[in-house]
């Protein structure tokens, strides 16, 4: 390990903090992994468990209403443990609920399996987003983000896709087991690169700031739950509408990939933009989704206009986790990893929240109304951005 930051987990420079944020970049890549895979095999898993999608889709929402619900909880009862500690701590169990769910024999087991994973997760973001804030100096907080952002952009490049064809070829369940090495694999890399930081809350900011700040995180909260709930009642179910297009089954894999490849252009755009106009960025990233959206309602099932609709959609959501983390901090409504905390179970709000809608949208209006839904969804969330100027500010506010 170089560097003040690498070896003492004192706030330095991005370059200086390099390998920790690196050990986080590779955690998240996993933890992303393990939360989506199920988006990209829910064929095999319906038919093989004898559900239907919409039911196979509920895999993804139990998963995120474990981390909705115990995500603030967990981060207060645990805030005063080593940091380094419990995030090893996450990973193991990551590593659990992937070989449960390759072993179970049943829906019942699979969906227990998903909740391991999803204790573990409630966890694991609110962790990694305050350790990441905690390894930089605050006036290159969204780059750091952003770089450990592109590990859940990696996920969705290489994790889900290539889970997918792994599954496909070799079934799903072995697909999981394949998943849990990896986890496995990633535990011990961090164990061994990532730097231990200070457990203790940063300085507390005056009574006569407190209110506003919270008021801030608040409006940011909300605009995360809004946009993450846009996204995944539509990405729940890709794979359903890539196969509706005409798609064959083997090459939904190769196109998840190009699709989470797309994301990251909008993970790079968020890394120069989000220490020096965050507003602009955050806004023409939500205008782009939208209208993506609304363009892939329009075009559906045309195999070429949907592809077309799902890059650009996947290009601006890839900037999304480093918009909101970033706004989150720098609100500074709380300590960093009550923040991660929040930030977290919104997020999983959203996403759980846009698998059951999905569904119900499935069984009502049909597939072709996805995008519809999700481009109404993002719209209000960017009014919100819109409104809330202060929580989205133009430049970056220094210290009161």
């Amino acid at each position: 390990m170089t560097g003040t930051a690498q070896s003492t987990g004192r706030p330095g420079s991005v370059r200086e903090a390099a390998g920790g944020l690196g050990a986080l970049t590779l955690a998240t890549f996993v933890a992303i992994t393990t939360e989506l895979v199920p988006v990209g095999l829910l064929p095999q898993i319906s038919s093989d468990l004898e559900v239907t999608e919409s039911i196979a889709g509920l895999l993804v929402t139990v998963y995120a209403l474990m981390v909705a619900v115990l995500a603030i909880p967990l981060t207060l009862g645990t805030r005063r443990l080593p940091r380094k500690g419990l995030l090893l701590c996450t990973l193991v169990a990551y590593t659990v609920s992937n070989a449960l769910v390759g072993i179970a024999p049943s829906f019942g087991l699979v969906a227990a399996g998903r909740a391991v994973g999803g204790i573990a997760h409630a966890l694991f973001f609110s962790l990694s987003i305050g350790y990441a804030s905690r390894l930089v100096l605050p006036q290159v907080t969204g780059r750091a983000l952003a770089l450990v952002t592109a590990g859940a952009s990696a996920g969705l490049v290489l994790g889900v896709p290539l889970s997918t064809a792994l599954g496909i070829a070799i079934g799903w369940r072995n697909g999981f087991l394949v998943l849990a090495a990896g986890c496995a694999l990633a535990t011990l890399l961090v164990a061994l690169l990532l730097p231990p930081v200070s457990a203790a809350d940063d300085a507390r900011h005056p009574e006569h700031t407190r209110t506003d700040r919270r008021t801030r995180l608040g409006a940011v909260s909300a605009a995360n739950t809004l946009t993450y709930l846009a996204q995944y009642t539509v990405y729940t179910y890709v794979s359903v509408i890539l196969l509706a297009t005409g798609l064959s089954e083997t090459a939904v894999g190769p196109v998840l990939l190009g699709l989470g490849a797309v994301g990251l252009v909008g993970t790079a755009y968020a890394a120069l933009s989000l220490d020096r106009n965050p507003r602009r960025g955050t806004l023409v990233v939500h205008a782009v989704m939208a209208l993506a959206l609304l363009a892939l309602g329009l075009v559906f099932p045309s195999r070429v206009g949907v592809l077309v609709a799902a890059a650009v959609w996947s290009g601006a959501f890839g900037a999304m986790a480093s918009v909101f983390q970033a706004a989150a901090i720098r609100t500074r409504g709380g300590s960093p990893d009550v923040i991660g905390a929040l930030v977290n179970a919104t997020a999983n709000i959203g996403i759980g929240g846009g698998a059951a809608l999905g569904a119900l949208v499935l069984v009502g209006p049909g597939l072709g109304a996805l995008p519809y839904a999700g481009a109404g969804l993002v719209a209000v969330s960017l009014v919100v951005i819109a409104v809330a100027r202060r929580a989205f500010p133009a430049g970056i506010e220094s210290d009161e």
